[in-house]
């Protein structure tokens, strides 16, 4: 996943915590198939994660780059 181009990036704290995971979606909607955006975060994501699951399930992969302690970072993946 080194080598992999990210359409978009994000970092979550720099957005309002009532708008961060509908933003989140907004721009992985707009992901074409086979497009990753990269999502950076103070704390582990898992939250969203399962949101994932629920709200997009089997359209979309979910590795972790870095797991903390102070940084998280996932490439999320659309699939097609």
């Amino acid at each position: 996943m080194n080598d992999t181009q990210f359409t978009a990036k994000i970092h979550a704290p720099e957005i309002d915590p009532r708008h961060r995971h509908p933003k989140i979606f907004e721009v992985f909607d707009g992901l074409e198939p086979g497009e990753f955006m990269e999502l950076s975060n103070d704390h582990d994501p898992r939250p969203l994660h399962y949101q994932f699951l629920i709200e997009r399930e089997g359209r979309f992969s979910w590795e972790y780059l870095e797991q903390g302690p102070s940084m998280w970072r996932v490439a999320i993946g659309k699939k097609s």
